[in-house]
This record gives structure tokens, C-alpha cells and sequence, in this order.
């Protein structure tokens, strides 16, 4: 991607952010599966051909499908040096506590998932690039684009992402984490498609203007990820994940995944034009 596209894609990013761990799955299939599926029906006609031509080039069905896909390279025996390559690329920890992100603190040598998007997003709008490259560039940004709107891919604890943090959810013992995956996603008893329906249906999500002074949109949007973490309540008292808690911060949940489908969707539509 030349230096002139990365600047215009910045500033068109730009207008489209909010005002405000280790290697782990974010959202789960579910949540990944949702964001693509509203993405895909927001890109626009010449987008949508290109991505359906790199995903028949790649042998992939539809965007859905492949959303999930870097969570199970290391599954795979044939992808497992990609798997561990790019493991560092699905999260980011502020480690000032702030939420205010420093490239050389928060993502030292670009291994975050901040330069995880900056890396394959490059990759996806350069035309001399393989197919195979550009294909699979396509399902890292499907993915990251996730990766960084579940609050606690990018938060500000020593708990790898919620990980650390024991909970009891719905009767059972779980972790912090693994309810904001999937946990209570699955409370609307929903499967993806029709929760991609539900979410649709609430019309255009708003996107508030931007926050200086970064201009780095994939970095905003860590910030407001890492806001969410840190804002008081966010870890229940008692390590309980209650109907009150579910109540409260299930719709949030719900907005981050609006979020990244309308991002997902300029995102795509800006670098495949």
C-alpha cells in the first residue's frame, strides 16, 4: 500500500472512531461470525466483488466463515509456525494503565494487535501482492477488526485479558473473559445469523468523532476498549457475573460488535475500491 493510500485511509478511519493477556479467543465463533456478517452487508457492490473473489480464490465460502479462522491455526499442524507467528497480533495490553497507547511500550516491533491491522491491511490493498497473500490477509483483518473491539483484547490489567480473573457465571465457575466471549452472547439464546439479524436490525450504529490526538484509527480503537475495561464496575465484586451485570453490560458488548462490523465495512470498502 503506497504512503499517499496509508494517509487517506488513516484520515478516512479517523472519522469513523469513537470519542472515548496472552493469546486468547476473542468474542468466540459466535461474536467473530456476527461481525463479519454485519460488515458484509454494509460493503459496497465493488468491495463486496473483490472479497468474494479472494475468498473463492482462497476456497472460503463467505466472510463469516472465515472469521474465526486465526484462532485455530495452531489446531492445524500445517499452519502452526503462522499460528505462533502471529499470536501476539490478537490483543494488546496498556501497560501505563491509562488506556492512552505508546507504540514502543504497547507494541514493541509492531507485535500487537494494533500492528497486527496496520501489517495485513497493507497486505490487503497491495495489488502486486499474491492472491493467496491478499486472501489471507483478508481473514486476519476480519479477525483483528474483532480482536480489538472485545474490551478485554485490549485492557489494562495483569490478568491476561480477564483470563486470570475467576467468576462464577450462570451457576458455573468460568473466567471474566470467556463471559465477555461468548458467555453472554449466548444469554439471547440466539444463533449468529439471527443475532446479526437482531443487531441489524437497530439501524446504522452511531460512531461519535474521533479522539486526538492520535491519529491512528486502530489505536482509538484500542483505547475505547481498554475505557471500557477500566471503568468502574467492569469486574464485578464478588467475582460474580450477575442477571444485573448481564443486563448492564450486554448491550455494550452488543454495541462493540455494531461497531466493528461498520468499521470492518469502511474498512474493506476503503482498501478494495
Amino acid at each position: 500500500m503506497k504512503t499517499t493510500h496509508k494517509r487517506a485511509l488513516a484520515a478516512f478511519l479517523v472519522l469513523t472512531v469513537p470519542a472515548f493477556a496472552t493469546s486468547v479467543q476473542a468474542w468466540g465463533d459466535i461474536g467473530h461470525r456476527i461481525v463479519a456478517e454485519l460488515a458484509w452487508r454494509q460493503l459496497d457492490p465493488s468491495a463486496k466483488a473483490e472479497v468474494e473473489r479472494l475468498l473463492k480464490a482462497d476456497g472460503s465460502d463467505s466472510l463469516a466463515d472465515v472469521a474465526s479462522w486465526p484462532d485455530h491455526l495452531r489446531d492445524d499442524p500445517t499452519q502452526k509456525d503462522l499460528g505462533k507467528a502471529t499470536a501476539k497480533l490478537h490483543y494488546m495490553d496498556f501497560l501505563d494503565g491509562k488506556c492512552v497507547y505508546v507504540p514502543p511500550v504497547d507494541c514493541k516491533d509492531g507485535e500487537c494487535v494494533v500492528g497486527g491491522l496496520e501489517k495485513y491491511v497493507a497486505i490487503l490493498g497491495d495489488r502486486h501482492k499474491s492472491e493467496a497473500e491478499r486472501a489471507q490477509a483478508l481473514k486476519f483483518v476480519v479477525h483483528f477488526v474483532g480482536d480489538v473491539h472485545q474490551p478485554l483484547h485490549a485492557g489494562n490489567r495483569d490478568d491476561k485479558g480477564g483470563n486470570d480473573y475467576q467468576v462464577q457465571f450462570d451457576g458455573k465457575g468460568s473466567n471474566l473473559h470467556k463471559v465477555w466471549d461468548s458467555g453472554m452472547l449466548y444469554t439471547r439464546d440466539l444463533k449468529w445469523p439471527a443475532y446479526a439479524d437482531r443487531l441489524a436490525a437497530e439501524g446504522a450504529v452511531k460512531l461519535p468523532k474521533p479522539i486526538p490526538p492520535l491519529d491512528n484509527p486502530y489505536a482509538q480503537w484500542a483505547e475505547e476498549s481498554c475505557s471500557i475495561v477500566a471503568a468502574n464496575g467492569f469486574y464485578p465484586d464478588g467475582h460474580t457475573v450477575d442477571d444485573a451485570y448481564v443486563a448492564k453490560y450486554l448491550p455494550v458488548a452488543e454495541t462493540r460488535l455494531r461497531l466493528a462490523g461498520k468499521r470492518l465495512a469502511d474498512l474493506l470498502n476503503h482498501t478494495l475500491d
